[in-house]
């Protein structure tokens, strides 16, 4: 692709960058018809394919990035993907993992690496954090475990930190549904935990921590309540689930209290989601397994300009119509990051 090409692709559009990554190509063709500039749908794709590739170092810099913190976020959440000659979409996954130290006043750009699966089997975070070792907050997800073993070899085990929002979401829902007092009593108990959270907010580690010494009484006293609550109702019950989910990740629900770089629930990782749960109501599907990949690359590069308060579509022009196109230099990715 020429660099006239490039500056009719990204000028003449009159599309902006984080839109056209939730836009569907066929929808943008014929916003470039009513421009007077006609593509074919193909033309694009190959389009996306080269500028994915181009920025490949970028995208392999920033996920080095991201793993080389002590401690990290994770999610993953469902993408559907065309299924080749089956006339319908399979279930695809796409991860992120945020590394955002800028709530306990850590110094680090803040990052996130996305990758594309074609299913949801616990081989793929495993080589997702090969390198990994440290911290990561993260809901219960079965296929984390292998990774919390003491055990695992090099780098060495990832110690699991559990989100205090997924373990409300149980109770939130059965009082929702069916107003059970227990469960606002729940609720309610761990209000009383963000509160002291509100304060901590992007206070220094020390500060933090002096600050969380008010919630240990309160972590005690809900697992001693949850406990004996849990005892008086229907062990099949979904109340029962929220207990279960609950008690059964004590420690780790209770780990932010004497560290100051975590915090409270996994939200930094769930904030990063957003932009694909609104991207599913508009292209409803990737293409391919090759197309899931290509998206968890952009959405990499788009995501993390915008924690670093960068334009995204002015750093991609940037990137494409100066810095690569005038040959920047492979041993020199570092000056290419949003952040510098």
């Amino acid at each position: 692709m020429s660099r006239e090409v490039h500056v009719r692709f990204w000028e003449r559009a009159g599309v902006r960058f984080p839109r056209a990554t939730r836009l569907p190509l066929y929808r943008q063709c014929e916003i470039y018809a009513r421009e007077g500039l006609e593509l074919d749908r193909s033309t694009l794709c190959d389009w996306v394919g080269q500028a994915a590739w181009l920025l490949d170092p970028i995208v392999d810099a920033i996920r080095t990035h991201v793993f080389a913190a002590e401690k990290i976020h994770g999610d993953d959440t469902t993408v559907p993907v065309l299924a080749p000659g089956l006339g319908r979409t399979k279930t695809g996954r796409l991860w992120v993992y945020v590394r955002d130290d800028r709530p306990f006043c850590g110094e680090a750009p803040p990052a996130a690496a996305y990758f594309y699966s074609p299913d949801r089997a616990g081989a793929h975070p495993a080589a997702h954090m090969a390198t990994f070792t440290g911290l990561l907050q993260a809901d219960g997800y079965t296929g984390f475990e292998k990774l919390y073993d003491p055990t695992r070899g090099k780098p060495g085990p990832i110690t699991e930190v559990a989100c205090w929002a997924h373990a409300r979401r149980g109770f939130f829902d059965e009082w929702e549904h069916h107003k059970s007092a227990t469960a606002k009593q729940a609720i309610d108990r761990i209000a009383a935990i963000y509160a002291i959270e509100a304060r901590a907010a992007f206070a220094p580690v020390s500060e933090r921590v002096q600050l969380r010494r008010e919630t240990v009484p309160l972590l005690d006293a809900f697992f001693g309540w949850a406990e004996a609550a849990a005892a008086k109702v229907s062990a099949k019950s979904a109340l029962a689930d929220a207990f279960r989910y609950a008690i059964n990740r004590r420690e780790a629900l209770s780990r932010f209290v004497t560290d100051g770089r975590l915090e409270v629930d996994n939200n930094i990782a769930e904030n990063a989601m957003r932009c694909i749960a609104l991207g599913r109501k508009n292209y409803l599907f990737a293409g391919s397994d090759i197309g899931g990949e290509r998206a968890a690359s952009i959405y990499t590069i788009v995501q993390t300009a915008k924690l670093n308060g960068v334009n995204p579509e002015g750093y991609l022009r940037d990137i494409f119509l100066t810095k690569i196109a005038d040959g920047h230099p492979i041993n020199r990715v570092g000056d290419l990051m949003p952040w510098n």
